[in-house]
């Protein structure tokens, strides 16, 4: 089992967007600008967005950090989105997720321009992925097939099964692997004899939020597994959706949690907004 290494991979593509950052700079008289709005006090979400934050530190690009209180009411989250959106300086916005309950996070959304739409959740940039054009593309399922790209992981003509249909990572990896000629089973909690299914699959990506699901007996001996989850075991232990111990026994290919999916979601949010800039500025 050879495993993927996600933490020195995503350190790889930071070097090269760095390149890109400075170029930019060096052209246009000012740095790539990166809008992130972080609302109320969520803990994961903080520590998300300083990692964000400090991604972009490392890589040359500006980022511009807004954190609104709890109590921001949704007219003022707006009045700052369309500020951002109207900036000339700001080549991406992000929008940390989940946002209090008392706001609509689908209408603050909504007001990003899909030119800026970073995190690739735009309806425009979704129906561009389905119809296989043009369009930036969520950053975790990005992030993945760039991992198989790096590993020389080959997808054309491959059964690919994925574990879960979030409009985050489930449905745009479908259809990420899809574009890249993988026959492609989206499962998810309604589907009948799952076990069956992933025993096909050649290249099975869970993302299903529960720790250890997927288990030795459940992945055909030389898949390729691929583990977007991040839970907590029993023990309180950071884990991910398949079971490391048992899974490594029959994979080909595994990723570690920590140090794999995660750290290439942040570095292919920062290739989107390093893609958006240029696009944004092309002549």
């Amino acid at each position: 089992m050879q495993l993927i290494d996600g933490k020195e991979t995503a350190r790889v593509i930071r070097a090269e967007l760095a390149g890109r950052a400075a170029a930019f700079a060096e052209a246009h008289g000012r740095r790539i600008g990166l809008a992130v709005l972080l609302i109320g006090d969520d803990p994961a979400s903080q520590v998300y967005v300083r990692n964000k934050i400090k991604a972009c530190e490392e890589t040359g690009i500006r980022s511009l950090a807004h954190y609104l209180p709890a109590a921001t009411t949704q007219a003022q989250a707006e009045e700052l989105v369309r500020s951002l959106a109207e900036d000339d300086k700001v080549d991406g916005i992000l929008i940390q997720l989940p946002l209090p309950a008392h706001l609509d996070a689908k209408k603050l959304l909504a007001l990003i321009p899909t030119e800026k739409d970073v995190d690739g959740f735009s309806p425009e940039n979704v129906g561009r992925l389905a119809l296989r054009e043009d369009c930036t593309a969520a950053c975790t399922p990005l992030g993945i097939m760039e991992l198989l790209r790096r590993y020389h992981i080959p997808t054309a003509g491959k059964r690919a099964v994925v574990v879960g249909r979030s409009n985050i990572v489930g449905k745009p990896m479908a259809l990420l692997l899809l574009n890249a000629d993988a026959t492609v089973t989206i499962c998810h909690s309604r589907t009948q004899n799952l076990k069956d299914e992933c025993l096909r699959a050649d290249i099975l990506i869970a993302a299903v939020g529960k720790p250890k699901f997927i288990t030795a007996d459940m992945v055909k001996e030389g898949a390729v597994v691929i583990d977007v989850g991040m839970d907590r075991d029993e023990e309180g232990k950071l884990c991910g959706d398949v079971d490391f111990a048992s899974v490594r026994e029959k994979a080909s290919f595994l990723t570690p949690v920590p140090g794999g999916v995660g750290p290439m979601t942040i570095a292919m949010l920062l290739y989107n907004t390093c893609a958006a800039a240029e696009r944004r500025t092309a002549e």
